[in-house]
Order: C-alpha cells, then sequence, then structure tokens
C-alpha cells in the first residue's frame, strides 16, 4: 500500500485498512474513469479524469473483491474460470457486480454533490429545507430553469464481471424477467442505494435539499442517470410502467408534485438482489411456494410442461377430482420452473387482496403461478381472476377447476385441457401411499379396495389420512375402514349444507326390515357406486353425449316404508354423507328460478362426497303435460332442465316417490336401479316392532308383539311412531310398556292417518290401559 491521502477518512480507503476497504463502503480505487478514495464529502480526490480524489468511497465489497479501475495489475476475479465459478464464489461475485453498480451510482453523487457544493453558501446547514430565506430565494430565481444532468458512463470491467456469474448477476435477470430496459436498471439503483448504504440517506437529503427527504426522488434520480426532468424518462415511473407495474420500486406521497414523489424499493426486493430467497411476507396465508421438483420426462404434466417452455402461458386444467393442483405444479416442474401457489379461499375472503406480490415472487424466482380452483371464483369474484391473469403478463399461469373455461373471464386466450382421471387401482396406491407414510405399515388390499371409489386429489388423501390417524389415536386403536370414511366426510365443504340437509349415516343393514328382492336392488345400487369410475371410465361403457359418471337410483313406494333409511344405508356403505334436498328452497314461483336452485345444487354436490337424496320427487321430476298455455310450457322447461342434468351429473342421486307413476318416464329411462319397497307384511311388521321398541325400553309381562304384528297393518314409519308414542305413555307411568300403551299408540296413529278406528281391533286391552 502506497502514499496515504489526508482527508477525515485518515488512508486512502477513509475507513482504514487495505485499498478494497473492510466495510459496506470504501474500496478504496485510483485512476479510471470511476477513480476515487474515501473520506467525508468533498475531501481531495486524485487522479482519474474527474479530477482531484473526494470522499467516501464507494460502496464498499465486504467479500474482498476490487471491482472495476484502478486496481493494480488485472482483477482478481478475471482469474477465475467463469466454467467452474459456483456455489460461494458465484454468489461473492453476484454481490461484487452489485457492489460496482453501485459504486457507478456513487460517482454521480459525487458529481452531483460538488455541483452543488459550488454554488451552495452554507452547505452545513443543518436546518436545510426547512425554511426558505430570501437570498434563498432569489438563488431559485436566478438558477437555470433546468438542473445539469449526470450521464450514465459504461464500465467495462462490470460487463466483464458479469460474465463471469453463471446465469449472470441477479440484477441483469430481474432486467430480464421484469422487462426493463437499461435506464430503468438506473433508476432501482438509485432508488436502492440507501437500502444498503446508510450514506446515502444523508447524500440523498442534501441532494433533495431537504434533510427530511433522506431517499431519492423522481427528480433526483433522473438528474443522477442524465435524464432531463421534462423528457420520456418521467415516465418510466407511470403505474404501468414495468418498475412500477412489476413491483419493484413504489412511488410514494402522490399528493406532491412528480419530481417531489419519493421512490421505495420493496424490501423483498432488495433481499432479492443481495442473494435472499425466502419468501415475501405478504404471501403469508394468501399463498405458498414450491420449489421446482424433478421433472417428470412422459406423461400428462410432461406434455403440458412442454406447451408451456413453448411459450404457452395460460392453461386452464379441467379435472372433476380435485387432483388438477398437483397436475399443474407437475407441469410447471417439466417445465423447468417452481411454482408459487394461491389459496383460493384466502384471496376470495380478503377484503382487498394483494396478488401483485404474489406475482412479483413469481417473476423474482422465475416460477408459474398455479391460481385454482377457479370454481369458488366465478361469477362473484372473477374480477380477482382478470386481474391475476393481466398482471402475471408473460409469467406462465396454470389455472384449474371443475367448470368449462368461459372466455369471457380474462382478455387472454387460453388452452383449457382435461386432466385424465386416475383408475381405481391408482387411487387406491395413492391411499397406500398416504397410509404407509402414516402408519408406518401397509394397509392391507381389502381396505385400500373399499377406498378406491373415492376421487380425491393428493392433498385431499394426505388430509383425509390425517383426520383418520387423529381418530384412531383417540379411540386408541387402530386406523380402520370407519376412520378413514370420516376423514373423507371431514374434506365436504359446507357450500351443500345450505341447500340440503346433512344426515352423516349412522344405520346399516341389520336395521333395515325389507323383503329380499328389495335387498337385492340396494345391493346394487351399492356395487355401481363403487364401481362406477372402473365401469364407466375406466372401460367407457357410456361415452359420448356428454354423459357424467353418476349413478341413479328411483325409491318407490309409499310412505314410511323405509326409502329414507334405505338412502341412508347405501351412504353408510358407500362411505359418503347423505344430503336430503329441502324441495322448499328448490321450488321457486317465478319462471326459471327452480331450475336455478337445481343448478346450485347439483354443482355443489360435485364437489362433495355424499350421496343426493330428493324426497318426493314427482314434486320436481313429473311427467310432462300437453301444453295448453304459458304455465304448461315453463314446467315442461323445467322438466327437460333436469333431463340433460342428470346425464351429465357425476355423482350418487337418490329419488324417491309415494307414486312410481307420476314420475316422467324419460326420468326412468336415465334411472340406474328401482327399487319398490312393498308396505310390509306381518313378519315383517313383527320384526319392525321389535327393533322399533329396542332393547333399552322395559317390557311389561303382557305385551304381545305378534299380536300387534297381525292386527294392525302399518308401515315401518308408523310402527316406529306408534313405538315412541307407547314409550312416552310409559314413562308418564313410570312403569314398563305394556300392552295397552302400544293399543293406545296405534289408535293415535290411526287418526293422524284417517282411517277408521274399531274398537274391535284394538281389544280389551285398550279399555284396560292403566
Amino acid at each position: 500500500m502506497t502514499a496515504h491521502v489526508s482527508g477525515a477518512g485518515g488512508s486512502e480507503n477513509g475507513a482504514g485498512g487495505s485499498e478494497n476497504g473492510a466495510g459496506p463502503v470504501g474500496t478504496g480505487r485510483r485512476g479510471g474513469h470511476h477513480g476515487c478514495g474515501t473520506g467525508p464529502v468533498g475531501t481531495g480526490r486524485r487522479g482519474g479524469p474527474h479530477g482531484s480524489e473526494t470522499d467516501a468511497g464507494r460502496p464498499g465489497n465486504p467479500h474482498g473483491f476490487e471491482t472495476d479501475a484502478g486496481r493494480r495489475g488485472g482483477p482478481p476475479w478475471s482469474e477465475v474460470d467463469a466454467g467452474r465459478l459456483g456455489g460461494p464464489i458465484a454468489a461473492e461475485a453476484d454481490l461484487v457486480y452489485l457492489w460496482g453498480r453501485l459504486g457507478a451510482v456513487e460517482h454521480r453523487v459525487r458529481r452531483a454533490v460538488e455541483a452543488r457544493l459550488a454554488t451552495d453558501p452554507a452547505p452545513d446547514d443543518p436546518f436545510r429545507g426547512l425554511y426558505l430565506t430570501p437570498d434563498a430565494v432569489r438563488r431559485v430565481l436566478d438558477a437555470p430553469h433546468r438542473t445539469r444532468p449526470v450521464p450514465v458512463e459504461p464500465d467495462a470491467d462490470l460487463d466483464a464481471l458479469a460474465t463471469a456469474v453463471p446465469a449472470g448477476p441477479r440484477l441483469l435477470r430481474l432486467a430480464r424477467d421484469f422487462h426493463l430496459d437499461p435506464l430503468d436498471v438506473e433508476f432501482l439503483l438509485v432508488a436502492l442505494a440507501p437500502d444498503v448504504d446508510a450514506r446515502f440517506e444523508r447524500l440523498y437529503g442534501y441532494l433533495n435539499d431537504d434533510v427530511t427527504r433522506r431517499r431519492a426522488t423522481v427528480g433526483l434520480a433522473l438528474e443522477l442517470c442524465g435524464a432531463p426532468a421534462a423528457g420520456a424518462g418521467r415516465f418510466r415511473f407511470a403505474a404501468t410502467a414495468p418498475l412500477v407495474a412489476g413491483g419493484l420500486v413504489e412511488v410514494r406521497e402522490p399528493d406532491l408534485p412528480a419530481l417531489s414523489r419519493v421512490l421505495h424499493v420493496p424490501d423483498r426486493v432488495v433481499a432479492h438482489l443481495l442473494g435472499d430467497d425466502a419468501p415475501d411476507r405478504a404471501l403469508t396465508g394468501l399463498a405458498r411456494v414450491v420449489d421446482a421438483a424433478p421433472a417428470p420426462t412422459d406423461g400428462f404434466e410432461a406434455r403440458v410442461g412442454a406447451a408451456l417452455r413453448s411459450g404457452v402461458d395460460l392453461v386452464h386444467l379441467r379435472a372433476a377430482d380435485g387432483d388438477a393442483g398437483r397436475a399443474a405444479i407437475g407441469a410447471l416442474a417439466a417445465a423447468g420452473r417452481g411454482a408459487v401457489v394461491f389459496d383460493v379461499v384466502a384471496l376470495a375472503d380478503r377484503d382487498r387482496p394483494a396478488p401483485a406480490a404474489v406475482v412479483r415472487e413469481a417473476r423474482l424466482r422465475d416460477a408459474g403461478l398455479v391460481l385454482g380452483p377457479v370454481d369458488l371464483l366465478v361469477p362473484d369474484r372473477v374480477r380477482l381472476l382478470r386481474e391475476v391473469a393481466a398482471l402475471a403478463g408473460d409469467v406462465p399461469l396454470v389455472v384449474h377447476g371443475r367448470q368449462h373455461w368461459d372466455p369471457r373471464w380474462t382478455d387472454r386466450p387460453a388452452v383449457s385441457v382435461p386432466v385424465p382421471p386416475l383408475a381405481a387401482d391408482q387411487r387406491a396406491e395413492r391411499w397406500a401411499r398416504g397410509l404407509t407414510e402414516a402408519t408406518g405399515a401397509r394397509p392391507p388390499d381389502e381396505l385400500l379396495a373399499s377406498l378406491g371409489g373415492y376421487r380425491l386429489g393428493v392433498d385431499e388423501v394426505d388430509r383425509a389420512v390425517s383426520v383418520a390417524t387423529r381418530l384412531a389415536v383417540l379411540e386408541g386403536r387402530p386406523v380402520a375402514l370407519e376412520h378413514l370414511r370420516a376423514g373423507v366426510r371431514a374434506q365436504n365443504g359446507a357450500g351443500l349444507d345450505r341447500l340440503a340437509r346433512r344426515i352423516t349415516p349412522s344405520v346399516g343393514w341389520d336395521d333395515l326390515v325389507l323383503p329380499e328382492p328389495t335387498r337385492r336392488q340396494l345391493a346394487e345400487l351399492v356395487l355401481r357406486a363403487r364401481h362406477r369410475d372402473r365401469v364407466l371410465g375406466q372401460w367407457r361403457m357410456r361415452p359420448g353425449g356428454g354423459r357424467g359418471r353418476g349413478v341413479v337410483a328411483l325409491f318407490a313406494g309409499e310412505s314410511g316404508t323405509g326409502k329414507t333409511m334405505s338412502a341412508e344405508v347405501v351412504a353408510a356403505e358407500v362411505g359418503m354423507d347423505l344430503y336430503v334436498v329441502d324441495l322448499s328452497t328448490v321450488v321457486d314461483k317465478y319462471v326459471g328460478e327452480t331450475e336455478k336452485n337445481l343448478e346450485r345444487i347439483f354443482s355443489e354436490a360435485a364437489g362433495v362426497h355424499g350421496v343426493l337424496l330428493f324426497d318426493e320427487a314427482d314434486a320436481v321430476f313429473g311427467k310432462r303435460s300437453e301444453v295448453k298455455d304459458a304455465r304448461d310450457r315453463y314446467a315442461n322447461v323445467e322438466s327437460a332442465y333436469l333431463l340433460q342434468r342428470m346425464e351429465s351429473f357425476d355423482g350418487i342421486a337418490v329419488l324417491t316417490t309415494n307414486m312410481r307413476s307420476n314420475v316422467d318416464s324419460a326420468f326412468t329411462r336415465r334411472i340406474d336401479v328401482i327399487a319398490d319397497f312393498p308396505v310390509p307384511d306381518a313378519e315383517q311388521r313383527l320384526a319392525l316392532w321389535d327393533r322399533c321398541l329396542g332393547p333399552a325400553l322395559p317390557r311389561g309381562d303382557d305385551l304381545d308383539l305378534a299380536s300387534c304384528a297381525e292386527r294392525f297393518e302399518l308401515a315401518g314409519g308408523s310402527i316406529r311412531a306408534c313405538a315412541v308414542t307407547a314409550a312416552y305413555l310409559a314413562a308418564a307411568a313410570d312403569r314398563p310398556v305394556a300392552m295397552a300403551d302400544v293399543t293406545e299408540a296405534v289408535r293415535q296413529e290411526y287418526r293422524k292417518l284417517g282411517r277408521l278406528v274399531q274398537e274391535h281391533e284394538f281389544g280389551p286391552e285398550s279399555a284396560t290401559r292403566p
């Protein structure tokens, strides 16, 4: 180290130490067109084309690299083989490049400070900008109308350093991904400087002629980058310009004149340029980051990934089983990108969501965006989908959902692709992996076969397994089928609960008293529900015509013959909830409203794992009639809509009716299983009496259920009502149920049904009731 230059900083570095400097400031360079030493502003520079050596040094290089001019000999980094540059060395070289670019900014700041000092009579005024003296007013009036901009000069050393960084420095990659031109990059560096070197706060306060304004303003940025204040450069800070629209620079205090507005670089952008890849805190609860996984080499995801690589930037994946989100992430991985995945529920629930921060994160990471299911956004919040698509620009955006793509959702053309459904054995293997990870042992094949019919995505399977294992821990036993079915039901959303009554099945085959033909028909319905994906999907036994994979059954029989309970048993057998449609929420007196209500039910049912029960279905599935007036025409339109909708339905639906003849024959053709529920005979009535009274109810010695079954011809629902009434009578008398209680209950039931009460049917028990 040679001569020391006297100044407030002491040695040529100003901060002490070697020529390179040891802190965030002070590279101590001499010579070259940017040569400068360190120390306070205004002390003697020497060497270089700009006169004597000045002051505070360029923003320092904490890694000990010299950055450009004024080195003795070639730069140390020039000896590094660019092909072997990687890891920590590459990161250091990247930062050195950034410090070098900021050093060029400091050089222009020095020149602006020198120009200001030449005409400033009070450079040490601590209250600068807080008051205005008459002399200062005269100086303002006498000053030229335009400031002299400081031109940006090229630096061949920095260009050489940039080529030595694998994939290029972060600053240049950011400029490429955000479509910044060279002037934009200089503006960004000017705004960034105070966030990495505190000295710039004081220098900017001096140049702004206001000690309270310690960041760059639009006017100062234009001056330091050689752009005239009234030129085209000022429009690079417009809301639609890349710097601002991309979220790299915020223009604050919009009520001030344009040139006085303050520039601020968000913390996430500063951290990215300094090498930190932690996600922005603004993403918390709104989106999650998925790093690029090993790329699939074949299959559906690989084909979509190839399309994304070729320039397709908006893809819509349509799937019915909730696996489109995972397919979207896999497609981006096949395109060589990570994914930033929106939480659509949070996006829709927030009053003022900030999708711009999510899009910026994707650009910073060179990742793609995943948004879905979009069914939660349309039609009420479709503006959010339109906003995300507009902000994304050329960032790959993969949207997914159950609905078909509507071109009105965005102004950008989209490629809509159906996601091929998984076969039953593939879904069973998905369950096997989840259960093996959770329990440490592979589940038996019988258990997997029972789970293969659930159309769940990978994330839904993981959540269902998590719920099942917790339930098993609470009960202190291994994970069983009922735990897994409860976990599946826990994935159902609450949307359908507003339109139908949700019943968690609590009955089984042993609770049913039915003739054998009816039982066989119910067993066939369960069989179809379990294997519909294989038969209708994999084997394509219902091709064309937009037909769904739904299973529809009709239960016909008199009231109280067990239709609703049978539907609950079917739901229990397939491991789903039963949703009983409340017709009062469906039928509407206004034309077209009934169809809209039904469409909401079918749409919501597509997203849950449940059996849909239309009780008293002939109210909406009735026969079409001859058109004699406008009411007949609209009634027929309603029936025609239902005929079409049932064809495309993908779920399990049960229709019940007291009068099968009232159901339109066109509906009958589309029904897979028809089960007839006859009035029970004496033997079945005896079994019903015994089961309805139950084992917990104490029975008197005179109770003769066989006589009740023989004498009283009642359906199962009426027998249950009689059993409940008899139990109340026994409880009021504080004794076991007697025969007199049962006969009195039957008498009351006859009156409710409007049947003739003949005393000889009831015998002497009713007259001797205690």
